[in-house]
C-alpha cells in the first residue's frame, strides 16, 4: 500500500495465496518469477531464520535462508530494488526504519538494504506511549495488552495505519508509511 501511496502501480508475488492482497497478484515463486518490466522490486523473504521471537528462534534452522539467492537474483537483474527483514537478518548496509519515527503509534523496527542511497529519519526516543505487535500480542508500551479480540485488531490496525488486516497478517506485515517513505525515494532514482 506504502508504494502505492507514492506513486508506484503495484504488483505483488507470493508462493503462497494472498486472497486480501489489494493490487494485482501472481501466486508464484519470487524466485523464478520473471522480472522484466519492472522499475523497482521490493523482496520481503520470510524473516523466520532471523527473528529473535521466542518460538520462532527456536526453530530457524527449519526456515530456509532466502536473502542470499533473491538478493544474487535482484543483482543480476540490474533493477534498482529493496530487501526487507528483521533486525537480526543478514543484510547489506541496511537503514533501519521504526514506526514511531514516521509518526505511528507501533514501535516495529524492520531493516531495509537497498541497491540505492535512501535516507532514513532517526528512530526517536521510545520513552512515549507505543503499541509493540506479534503473534496475535497487541501491547501497549504502559498499559499492558490490549483487551478482546475485536480491540486487539483494531488497535494494532490503527496503530500500524493498516485498516484491511487480520490479525494474523498484521502481525507479519510492516506499516505502509515504511514502504511510502522507501517508495518516495524510489522514485527520485527512477526518474
Amino acid at each position: 500500500m506504502g508504494y502505492h501511496r507514492a506513486g508506484f502501480d503495484v504488483v505483488g508475488v507470493d508462493i503462497r495465496p494472498q486472497p486480501r492482497f489489494p493490487f494485482e497478484f501472481h501466486q508464484a515463486d519470487a524466485l523464478t518469477f520473471p522480472l522484466g518490466g519492472f522499475d523497482v522490486i521490493h523482496a520481503s523473504p520470510p524473516c523466520q531464520r532471523y527473528t529473535m521471537a521466542q518460538n520462532a528462534a527456536k526453530n530457524a534452522h527449519n526456515h530456509p535462508d532466502l536473502i542470499p539467492p533473491i538478493r544474487e537474483r535482484l543483482e543480476r537483474s540490474g533493477i534498482p530494488y529493496v530487501i526487507e527483514n528483521v533486525v537480526g537478518a543478514p543484510l547489506i548496509s541496511p537503514i533501519l526504519l521504526c514506526g514511531l519515527a514516521l509518526g505511528l503509534k507501533v514501535k516495529r523496527h524492520r531493516l531495509f538494504e537497498a541497491s540505492f542511497l535512501m535516507l532514513v529519519p532517526p528512530c526517536p526516543s521510545h520513552d512515549q506511549d507505543y503499541y509493540v505487535i506479534f503473534g496475535h500480542e497487541c501491547r501497549n508500551r504502559r498499559h499492558g495488552v490490549a483487551s478482546g479480540r475485536k480491540n486487539k485488531i483494531a488497535v494494532g490496525r490503527e496503530a500500524m495505519g493498516i485498516n484491511w488486516m487480520t490479525r494474523g497478517e498484521l502481525s507479519e506485515s510492516i506499516p505502509p508509511a515504511y514502504t511510502e517513505f522507501i517508495g518516495r525515494q524510489a522514485l527520485q532514482v527512477i526518474r
